[in-house]
């Protein structure tokens, strides 16, 4: 199995957090979705036959482009893909793109499941972020989607905004419960560099949300979602029974993807690819019939590591009869060594085959993933 993956860098408007690649000009969005046409061309082979059976359009806002261009999209994965036999098809949408019409386009494309970037329920949280959608907006555009048939809606929140408090989270969670969507992600807020929120941090005027106040946030998460019968399935991530998120998984497992449009990765078991976080560019060469990424030969350390950073942050873990099957034994050797303080005071425990972090552990999960890297000089 694969994944495949491509990249709509195009939003209307920047949100005040965001430092993945997007950009406002929507002028090229017909050169752009030729290009992308173009480069599935040229790469389809890197899979080595192995059979597509995911597909997530995000970005950005793929929500901007029209259902004509979803469509011939579409229409040309279809040369390689069989639709009908896709166990997941995800398009990311922004609330207030989801309009009876557009939603209605939706349908009539291959499309089985909407993830939608809400963020928020309280309106001054979005207007501080930046989004473009009103809470009850963000309400509306689920309803919708429910109302026409969508069974598989996954829905993002934000905690550890300046001024949030326990209260206002809890609200948030709840009213999110409220919907009955089937998959919810939560992220804690963070402070890259280059935006617009890390730009008004240093200015003094934001303060960054404390450790403890977060930690109680996702704690109460936790319990929130677990109580209304959501499994924590990875770190940031809760689902239903059977609406866990196949193609984000892939990310976790070891399974390879392909990577198109502007910023994209792949990954195909020995490497990874990267295509250059530069619209232009990537169009550029696309239209010259030249793929244009930079490759990164992983060695067997930089394959254990990639191992850490994916599968611990997974409830399951590290299935430890694949990674002996994988790796040298002084890796291994390794790994049993550095994680036998975790193990010991209950941060880490190894059973049923695998090796994963507790629930008391994912709090400073960071720090014991990486306390199970191999030292470098």
């Amino acid at each position: 199995m694969a994944g495949l993956y491509l990249h709509i860098p195009f939003c209307r408007t920047r949100c005040i957090y965001c430092d993945f690649h997007s950009g406002v000009d929507m002028s090229i969005q017909e050169r752009y979705i030729d290009a992308l046409c173009h480069e599935l061309d040229l790469r389809v082979n890197e899979l080595q036959g192995t059979p597509i059976t995911t597909i997530y359009i995000g970005g950005g806002t793929p929500s901007q482009l029209s259902i004509e261009r979803l469509q011939r999209l579409f229409n040309h994965i279809a040369q390689y893909v069989q639709l009908n036999r896709s166990q997941e098809i995800t398009i990311e949408c922004n609330p207030d793109d989801l309009s009876p019409q557009y939603i209605e386009g939706l349908r009539s494309l291959p499309i089985n499941r909407i993830s939608m970037g809400i963020q928020s329920f309280d309106d001054n949280d979005l207007r501080f972020l930046r989004r473009r959608h009103s809470a009850q907006g963000a309400i509306d555009a689920v309803r919708r989607c429910q109302e026409a048939g969508y069974d598989n809606i996954s829905i993002d929140l934000i905690y550890g905004l300046p001024g949030q408090t326990l209260d206002m989270w809890q609200y948030n969670i709840d009213r999110a419960l409220s919907l009955g969507v089937q998959h919810l992600s939560a992220y804690a807020l963070i402070y890259e560099e280059g935006t617009a929120l890390m730009q008004l941090r240093e200015q003094g005027r934001v303060q960054e949300c404390n450790e403890e106040l977060s930690l109680a946030m996702y704690t109460m998460l936790i319990e929130r979602l677990e109580a209304a019968g959501y499994r924590q399935y990875e770190i940031s991530n809760f689902a239903l029974a059977h609406h866990e998120a196949r193609h984000n998984s892939s990310y976790w497992d070891d399974t390879p993807y392909l990577g198109l449009g502007a910023a994209a990765h792949s990954y195909d078991g020995s490497s990874r690819r990267y295509n250059p976080a530069d619209t232009q560019t990537y169009i550029d060469a696309i239209e010259n019939g030249k793929c244009c990424y930079d490759e990164e030969r992983l060695t067997p350390t930089d394959r254990y590591h990639d191992m850490l950073l994916t599968r611990l942050r997974t409830r399951r873990g590290i299935n430890i009869a694949q990674c002996k099957a994988q790796f040298d034994s002084s890796l291994i050797d390794y790994m049993y060594s550095m994680a036998a303080p975790h193990i010991i005071c209950g941060n880490m425990e190894l059973s049923d085959g695998y090796l994963h972090i507790t629930r008391q552990g994912l709090f400073i999960s960071d720090s014991i993933i990486s306390d199970l890297f191999v030292a470098t000089d």
